[in-house]
């Protein structure tokens, strides 16, 4: 007798082999059994018509602090993820001494766009230690496994206090305190070390972040405490501060290859197409070969889509928020916004104004914001109208950007994305694609992600809730990459490959043995998808955050089943009571 059986699905195993039908039996949160007329079991579920897969594991995400007061870990599980990694980027909340929350409220708040309202108030912080904040949180039931990485920026500031700013050199001392840190969070089960590097990434008071520019003896020492323990993973995010006066790519990935060579373990890093650099991500790619060479082991964390930003009159960012006469009622309900913006006479106003600068000391907002404003007449070539008949189109020709639309209607930009953010009664929202799409297809993201060393990632699931909605990207390789994209004739991924990514190839670069193939012996972390019908939605603004805050949430068809340990925590798409979810420990 089996808890659970599902039957009739097609089993594509995790392993990159070809798809075969079978059924399996679920014991005691484990797959016990894979072929035909396997008996009787308390439930059952019919997956004729459907794939069956491993849960799916992403590699980046930021619920550090969600995961302290959330069960359900929306919106990760209702794309297939049975296990997230967090602490990404270097930023996190442990270690953190009492006195210090604020600190670190303040680093997330400005560089994962969380507010700190909603940190303040939904954070327990009933730790101090990175081992007290992993038992703290595995205390809590959840609906998903979970693994953290330690963060160079609260290690900094747990060992130099007030010294810890960006542009303050780590003394001897300091990077033995901080090496030590390193050394009890991996103990305590930390999956691996993740540093930040970008220029994006600012606090909520406008500095950049504690760690942002640390010398090579820092990050060396760090990573060496991973080839001294010989455990762990390493993971960078760095935008080879292109960005500052007399950086260059190489000297910068001279960092990078230092903080590897000292680590000596497997090593992500982001993998994007700039726009101002965008050669950047095929000398990554060469220079990190080069390393690979020579016996070490660094990957690609690559997204499967354009890494962009949603805009809108009530999310984070849009392209009027710098006109004085938009400043002057951005604080009223966005109904008396929108009242006002269609006034008569309103539009020629505000559109007649100079645009103010929003970024500096003090300000969180990050200076390519500026640029953009300043420059909308050429941005608006990449800035698209999302939603089309209910559903979300990423990959969109340059005609039908804001500037094409504005072509067409003898307008300029300005005069257009106006009048589009004011649609549906101001909840319109604009994407704009940064990176990966300098031009205007995904020719580059195809090669990325059909790099031996690519992993996905960089779905920032849990960050950037008011301008971000990526946590999707699984779905969206599955549905788009492997169906729809063929279907219209362009080249795609064959499905048993893109589940391989998301599972096994994930698995065996976080050292996991226990998880991403279905076979005997293996957790029970499985989806069955209805694969013709898997589906996205556009996003949603939803306040479900603690203290009224809000996020982007997806909407998802096609997950039938998805279970965790063997305990179903998706029927139909909708979240259930079970909370199997459990701290991956390393």
């Amino acid at each position: 007798m089996f808890d659970t059986i599902i039957r009739g699905g097609t089993i594509i195993d995790g392993s990159g082999k070809p798809a075969f039908e079978a059924d399996i039996g679920i014991k005691d949160g484990q797959i016990s059994a894979i072929g035909q007329d396997l008996g009787t079991a308390n439930h059952t579920i019919d997956a004729n018509g459907c794939i069956v897969t491993p849960g799916f594991i992403d590699l980046h995400t930021h619920y550090d602090g969600q995961i302290s007061w959330d069960q359900e870990m929306k919106p990760s599980v209702n794309h297939g993820v049975t296990t997230v990694v967090m602490g990404n980027c270097g930023v996190g909340f442990a270690p953190c001494r009492k006195g210090d929350q604020d600190r670190l409220v303040r680093l997330m708040e400005g560089v994962e766009d969380l507010p700190g309202t909603v940190l303040h108030e939904g954070i327990t912080w009933n730790w101090e230690s990175f081992g007290d904040y992993l038992q703290a949180i595995d205390d809590i039931p959840h609906t998903i496994d979970f693994a953290a990485m330690v963060t160079h920026d609260p290690i900094r500031v747990y060992a130099m206090g007030e010294r810890a700013m960006f542009n303050e050199v780590a003394t001897d001392e300091d990077i033995e305190a901080m090496k030590d840190l390193v050394r009890e969070a991996l103990d305590a089960g930390a999956i691996g070390l993740s540093i930040g590097r970008s220029d994006a990434h600012k606090t909520a008071d406008g500095d950049w972040t504690p760690s942002s520019e640390a010398d090579e003896k820092e990050l060396v020492g760090l990573a060496s405490v991973l080839a001294e323990k010989d455990k762990g993973v390493l993971q960078v995010v760095n935008d080879f501060d292109m960005m500052r006066p007399g950086q260059t790519f190489d000297k910068e990935f001279d960092l990078m290859e230092a903080f590897f060579r000292a680590g000596k373990r497997p090593s992500s890093i982001s993998l994007m197409q700039r726009d101002f650099a965008p050669q950047d991500w095929i000398k990554t790619i060469e220079r990190s070969e080069k390393l690979n060479s020579e016996g070490f082991d660094v990957s690609f964390q690559v997204a499967p889509r354009g890494i962009g930003v949603f805009q809108g009159l009530d999310l984070t960012f849009h392209p009027l928020m710098a006109f004085p006469s938009y400043l002057a009622i951005r604080d009223l309900p966005l109904a008396e916004r929108v009242a006002i913006m269609k006034e008569p006479g309103y539009k020629e106003k505000m559109l007649a104004e100079t645009p103010i600068q929003l970024s500096g000391e003090g300000s969180t907002v990050p200076p390519m914001t500026d640029v953009l404003i300043a420059q909308y007449e050429a941005f608006a070539e990449k800035n698209f109208v999302l939603g089309q008949d209910g559903k979300p189109h990423y990959e969109q020709n340059r005609e039908n950007s804001v500037a094409g639309l504005a072509r067409k209607d003898g307008m300029t930009a300005f005069e257009k994305v106006y009048d589009l953010l004011l649609e549906d009664e101001g909840r319109a929202m604009i994407y704009y694609p940064i990176y990966n799409y300098t031009d205007w297809n995904y020719d580059a993201v195809y090669q990325m992600m059909n790099h031996d060393k690519a992993l996905p990632g960089l779905s920032d699931g849990g960050a950037h809730v008011g301008f971000i909605c990526d946590a999707s990207f699984p779905t969206y390789l599955l549905s788009y990459w492997t169906r729809d994209r063929i279907r219209e004739g362009r080249p795609g991924m064959e499905l048993t490959k893109a589940i391989h990514m998301l599972t096994a190839k994930s698995a065996d670069y976080l050292g996991l043995e226990d998880r991403g193939q279905i076979k005997v012996g293996m957790k029970a972390d499985i989806n069955v998808i209805d694969y013709d019908k898997l589906d996205l939605g556009v996003p949603e603004l939803v306040k479900d955050l603690p203290a009224g805050g809000q996020r982007l949430l997806q909407p998802v068809s096609g997950y039938k089943a998805t279970f965790v340990s063997g305990q179903q925590v998706i029927d139909n798409d909708q979240v259930t009571t079970a909370r199997p979810g459990r701290l991956v420990r390393g």
